[in-house]
């Protein structure tokens, strides 16, 4: 059965994952879910802010907040908490008009490593941002209005024994309309848009976009006792969503500076202004410790003294593809989130990450498992390993386990929701 407190935590989960069809979404939830509990808006042209209590900022898809507890100095270290918004998908094309045979379409193009097949005949919305002439960037999501039909097994006999093979340019571009060649699929997403949001905009006050395809399918509870949730985008708002809450109900620091760093771009490098291999935390950490009076010294011990802990979904292992899996370390959904470990770093941990990790979960309670490849099948990566190269802070990669990553719709366990939560906010809270 699940914990007690997990149910009402993963339809928490829930709402922000339905409040975030975008990373630009994502981030603009995290800034309002912290602006309604009282934090500060730091303008990163302005002054830096580095009063005692809580601070954010939103820099395009990407978010930070720090808590500067009342007896922050020089002595301080930084406790870091990363992850990231984005997710693999389909991003519009800078002029999306395609069409065939009397369809017309979305040009898309793919976004990271998805399942593609997993993002066929299903109805499809499109979210993100559209910036005017002015300068002026809006936050725009339609309802379902595109779908990727597959080809009917009565005309592609073999698919069932020879797999789905899909052509990234020719097969994956969402029909939206037919005989209808005087439609702009901007029209359709500026049509969405309300006084709110914009006003009287039109797709022709469009200079510039930054679109994605997502799965208009609500988030649904599953499994014997309702312990499985099926949605969209849980690698990795599983974790942005447990940072966020944790951080929320952090009250006491033991001195150190709490922090936020929720990256765009993780599914594609990281090598943005926004991603994890930008200066975007970099920036926060040195002008929060410049803003407390320290010197360059002593920002640099406080590096010395900080750590990170990188939230990213990990694997569990699949009943149907065991030997895709490591034959002794096998983690299961519902059994507490992963300590993700390779000898290649690309996962960041090492003994004292996961001294850290271990500790964290011991204090709150949580069980933790771990997560190490086959060695016939490498493993992803994180934004750990470029946290860790870029500021040399000690890096621990953690997640929740889940099957079917990168699908469209992905699946998970509610208690290990709540165990991540439980755990990210005693590692803030001295741990």
């Amino acid at each position: 059965m699940p914990h007690t407190q997990a149910p009402s935590h993963v339809q928490d989960f829930a709402a922000f994952v339905q409040a975030s069809p975008s990373s630009y979404h994502a981030a603009a939830e995290v800034a309002r879910l912290l602006a309604e509990a009282g934090w500060a808006q730091q303008d990163e042209s302005a002054e830096w802010d580095s009063s005692t209590g809580g601070h954010y900022l939103v820099r395009d898809g990407a978010v930070m907040a720090w808590w500067v507890p009342a007896n922050a100095s020089k002595n301080s270290a930084f406790r870091i908490v990363g992850s990231h918004t984005d997710s693999p998908g389909l991003k519009l094309k800078p002029d999306p008009i395609y069409g065939a045979a009397g369809w017309q379409q979305v040009g898309v193009e793919i976004y990271g490593g998805p399942l593609l097949g997993s993002w066929t005949d299903r109805e499809l919305g499109i979210a993100g941002r559209v910036v005017t002439p002015r300068g002026e960037q809006v936050l725009v999501h339609t309802d379902a209005v595109m779908r990727i039909p597959q080809l009917a097994i009565h005309l592609n006999r073999s698919v069932n024994e020879d797999g789905l093979k899909l052509d990234r340019q020719a097969h994956m571009a969402p029909l939206f309309s037919v005989r209808r060649p005087d439609l702009r699929v901007l029209d359709l997403v500026m049509s969405f848009v309300t006084d709110d949001d914009g006003g009287e905009l039109t797709a022709d006050d469009v200079a510039g976009h930054d679109l994605f395809a997502f799965d208009t399918a609500r988030p649904k509870l599953f499994g014997a006792d309702d312990e499985f949730l099926a949605c969209t985008k849980i690698d990795n708002l599983s974790s942005v969503h447990a940072s966020v809450i944790a951080m929320l109900n952090v009250d006491d620091t033991d001195g150190d500076i709490a922090v936020l760093a929720a990256f765009d771009h993780e599914e594609v490098g990281s090598a943005s202004r926004s991603g994890a291999s930008g200066p975007l935390l970099e920036d926060v950490l040195r002008r929060t410790a410049t803003a407390l009076g320290t010197s360059e010294d002593e920002y640099r011990r406080m590096l010395a003294r900080s750590s990170c802990i990188s939230a990213d979904a990990g694997h569990a292992v699949h009943p149907n593809y065991v030997g895709s899996h490591d034959p002794v370390n096998r983690p299961l959904i519902n059994e507490g989130p992963l300590l993700k470990i390779n000898a290649n770093q690309r996962y960041a941990s090492d003994a004292v990450g996961e001294m850290i990790w271990r500790r964290a979960c011991a204090v709150a309670g949580v069980p933790t498992q771990t997560f190490v490849s086959n060695n016939a099948i490498p493993c992803g990566s994180t934004i750990g390993p470029l946290t860790a190269t870029r500021l040399g802070i000690t890096t621990v990669d953690v997640g929740v386990p889940v099957l079917g990553m990168h699908s469209a719709r992905e699946m998970c366990g509610v208690d290990d929701l709540y165990h991540l939560t439980r755990a990210l906010l005693a590692y803030w809270s001295g741990a």
